[in-house]
């Protein structure tokens, strides 16, 4: 890590400590401790698989991919990628430092920059495209729900859906419709050139041209292998479901055994959406502020609310990171490509 990402790390655990302590302000600490010693310890330890299994299944996601595009990978090596990318989502705005940390982390692995991008590139439409499926059934059935409880909270998460959905859009244009792409580029070039150099600019463009030729190239070729495609929106399916599913089982450590599931993992995806386009990284102060919100009207002892919302984060947000500066110290395998 640089020292500017170790200042953030700082930063951002420091931000977490004065959060939590900011939420237990009018909690007595010897409630908060007694609540904890008699959580039901199964449930919770359901929670934590949901999050390892979460971290397991996008490192088997980048080694079908790998393994059927360019050769045999480790699956420790594969594993190593999304924890490294949940360290800088973590530890950046808007989860911008995710993306260029894997494909780092695959250059490591000896596997060529353009194939990293492609791959990486997949997965991400993948991923986001099933985050888009899952909070629109999330959005018909609690919506109504988070508007009675927050109606201005709405805003943002109708807001992350179309920051979401545009990116989507954008990417399946590139699949599909590469001409029109780089025709809508070149117009919103235009006010570019306002405020840069021309040659700068005419540079950018023959970039994003190759970037998207290659992109469409390696598109036609993953549909093409409709067979691999259905395995990764399964894997990705289960996957973000073990990480909805999180609340729920903290919810029944706790003690609140007659919980909706569906209503629970639902608030769980919207929440989700909010927290995405919030700028300061992970979403923290929102991310905190809205599950205490949603999740009162079903825990109802104030000090099990604070100790639900802690073990949330720690689960869904603080255990990623910790698992990213432990891939960090760990040597990947090298590929071994396809003769």
């Amino acid at each position: 890590m640089s020292r500017r990402n170790k200042i953030a790390l700082f930063l951002i655990i420091l931000l977490g400590v004065s959060i939590f302590g900011f939420s237990l302000r009018d909690v007595k600490l010897n409630i908060l401790i007694r609540d904890f010693t008699s959580i039901h310890q199964d449930w919770l330890l359901v929670a934590i698989a949901c999050m390892l299994a979460y971290f397991c299944l996008e490192g088997l996601v980048v080694k079908v991919f790998v393994d059927e595009r360019l050769g045999q990978y480790s699956y420790k090596s594969a594993l190593r990628i999304p924890l490294i990318e949940q360290l800088f989502n973590g530890i950046t705005p808007f989860s911008s430092g995710g993306q260029p940390a894997q494909l780092i982390a695959m250059l490591q692995s000896g596997i060529d920059g353009g194939r990293a991008s492609s791959i990486l590139l997949m997965k991400f439409i993948v991923y986001q495209a099933m985050i888009v499926i899952n909070f629109l059934i999330a959005l018909i059935i609690g919506f109504h729900y988070m508007v009675s409880k927050m109606s201005y909270l709405s805003l943002f998460v109708v807001f992350g859906f179309v920051v979401h959905l545009a990116v989507i859009i954008g990417l399946f244009l590139v699949m599909f419709w590469p001409q029109f792409t780089k025709r809508t580029m070149r117009i919103v070039m235009i006010p570019v050139r306002w405020f840069t150099k021309a040659e700068k600019v005419a540079d950018w463009i023959v970039k994003l041209d190759t970037k998207i030729d290659l992109f469409y190239q390696e598109s036609v070729q993953l549909i093409g292998q409709w067979k691999l495609l259905l395995k990764v929106i399964m894997i990705t399916f289960v996957q973000l479901m073990c990480y909805y599913l999180v609340p729920y089982f903290i919810m029944l450590s706790l003690g609140y055994t007659h919980a909706n599931i569906v209503m629970i993992t639902c608030l769980h995806v919207l929440i989700v959406m909010v927290i995405s386009i919030f700028p300061i990284p992970g979403g923290s102060g929102g991310a905190e502020y809205a599950f205490t919100v949603l999740f009162s009207s079903y825990i109802t002892n104030s000090s099990k609310l604070v100790l639900a919302m802690l073990l949330w984060r720690l689960l869904t947000y603080y255990l990623g990171i910790l698992a990213g500066i432990i891939a960090l110290a760990v040597k990947p395998d090298k590929i071994k490509l396809k003769a």
